[in-house]
């Protein structure tokens, strides 16, 4: 993403923590929201530009980590983020912190524009801005709440709609679930059923999954099934385009597309990370390559790779651990070579994993 500038709309010129920040804001922000404010308040001070990607490599957060940070600051009125045409951030206007309210809706518009016009101009103001969503943090629901939840005359119907498709009754935290959903996220009776039919055909009923789907959603600006499953659309020409660097031409099996999913969604790689995966492993093996992709990939998880950057660092770490290797035991590090030894690769053994996919 392009570089941030962060401009000062009446905040004191030094690295300073308002008390009335500590006392009416703190106690309700996570970790990575106060880092990244935190954060920002000290670039501003020292007049630095900073960027989405620098921020996340800093905390060791992924982009999308900072950007819902960011709206949830945006919701409590203590900046505004300026974009670009095509909706990525290109700056962010640091407002003075004043007492805390009871109306904790998102910005609007009008608000937004009203708020630049005494910004310092550094950067044009897009026509349309887009409005924040919500902090996708489940609320701690008291079993008063679930009750009347699950009483509703609309509730309850979407309720038993759920049940069917899952076939089995509803626990408590997956009602908890559900009313989180429509409390915080703010989907509609009918997206909510989308939703739980979209995951259930999918083969997923585990709420954990049908959570993550539904914050991906929000994430999106969901809120009607038609976008759903427009986006689903989307998610479908990504499958395909994997597929094909996979060296697969046919439709995806339920296997294949549970691979995808996961390295997209559960492992939070964007497609840059997961294609240069594929190459690497269609120049490895021509068997077992979704199998050979998912190690690569949960490897690179581990080592928080976020950027192709994080790739080549891992490469240049094993690099060094061969050339070590290979002082000390120089037998041993020429036995075994492979056509894929002379290729990149992390701290795996790769040799060993293609053997043991080929004996299964």
């Amino acid at each position: 993403m392009s570089p941030l500038t962060i401009y000062q709309d009446g905040c004191d010129d030094a690295t300073i923590v308002s008390n009335l920040f500590i006392d009416e804001y703190m106690k309700d922000a996570n970790d990575a929201q106060l880092k990244v404010f935190l954060y920002l308040i000290r670039m501003m001070s020292a007049h630095k530009i900073t960027s989405i990607s620098d921020i996340a490599d800093k905390f060791n957060y992924t982009e999308k980590d900072i950007l819902r940070a960011l709206k949830h600051w945006e919701k409590n009125r203590l900046l505004t983020v300026d974009y670009d045409d095509i909706k990525n951030p290109i700056g962010i206007h640091l407002h003075p912190i004043v007492p805390k309210t009871d109306d904790t809706t998102a910005i609007t518009v009008s608000d937004t524009v009203s708020s630049k016009k005494d910004a310092v101009g550094l950067v044009s103001v897009p026509t349309v801005t887009p409005v924040p969503k919500p902090l996708y943090e489940k609320p701690s629901y008291t079993l008063d709440d679930l009750r009347a939840f699950k009483e509703a005359e609309e509730t309850s119907q979407l309720l038993f709609v759920v049940e069917q498709y899952l076939g089995k009754t509803l626990s408590p935290s997956e009602i908890r679930t559900i009313l989180f959903f429509s409390d915080s996220l703010h989907f509609s009776g009918d997206l909510i059923d989308y939703l739980i039919q979209y995951c259930v055909e999918r083969g997923k009923k585990d709420f954990r999954y049908i959570e993550k789907v539904a914050i991906g959603w929000a994430d999106e600006g969901i809120t009607t099934p038609k976008q759903a499953a427009r986006s689903a659309r989307k998610y479908e020409k990504n499958v395909y385009d994997i597929m094909k660097a996979l060296g697969k031409d046919s439709n995806p099996t339920k296997t294949e597309a549970d691979y995808i999913l996961r390295w997209s969604r559960e492992l939070g790689f964007s497609p840059d990370i997961i294609f240069e995966a594929c190459e690497r492993t269609v120049m490895a093996t021509d068997k077992h390559r979704f199998e050979y992709c998912n190690t690569i990939l949960v490897n690179w998880s581990t080592h928080n790779v976020r950027h192709k950057s994080d790739i080549k660092r891992l490469d240049a770490e094993h690099a060094r651990h061969k050339e070590t290797e290979y002082r000390d035991h120089p037998s041993k590090s020429t036995n075994g070579a492979s056509k894929f030894n002379q290729f990149k690769q992390n701290n795996y053994d790769f040799e060993a994993l293609e053997q043991e996919l080929l004996s299964n």
